[in-house]
């Protein structure tokens, strides 16, 4: 992904829809990913007056989607037979999409408090969770 790929997509397309439906409470999440920081996706949120949550240059694993890629991940990984072209991955990854429960979810959701402390605990540095 580049940052022009990142702004006409997630910012352009997502984050610009959920600002105006959120107004001035949005916060927008993102981490420090080469694209996220490109001038050009920082120039499009400065342009759409969209506030970024500060986040530790060491600590990209504390959004909770990335956990959500993780079970993912896995529960492909656990298909058999595994896919073995794009279309039979495409059906795999929406049927487990699906599938995933939403008390994980939201239990990710609400571990966040206790995460975002246990980083802050140390300075930004690996976590036990």
């Amino acid at each position: 992904m580049t940052g022009h790929v990142y702004r006409d997509v997630l910012l352009e397309q997502h984050a610009r829809l959920f600002r105006g439906a959120m107004g001035a409470e949005f916060l927008f999440m993102d981490d420090n990913a080469r694209p996220h920081r490109a001038n050009i996706a920082d120039e499009c949120l400065q342009s759409e007056d969209i506030t970024c949550m500060d986040w530790p240059a060491y600590s990209p694993d504390l959004n909770p989607i990335e956990h959500v890629w993780d079970m993912l991940g896995r529960r492909i990984a656990d298909h058999q037979p595994l896919p073995t072209g794009l279309p039979e991955l495409r059906r795999a990854l929406l049927d487990e999409w699906c599938n995933i429960p939403q008390d994980q979810i939201d239990n990710l959701i609400l571990s966040m408090p206790r995460r975002c402390k246990a980083c802050i605990a140390s300075s930004g540095r690996h976590t036990p969770y």
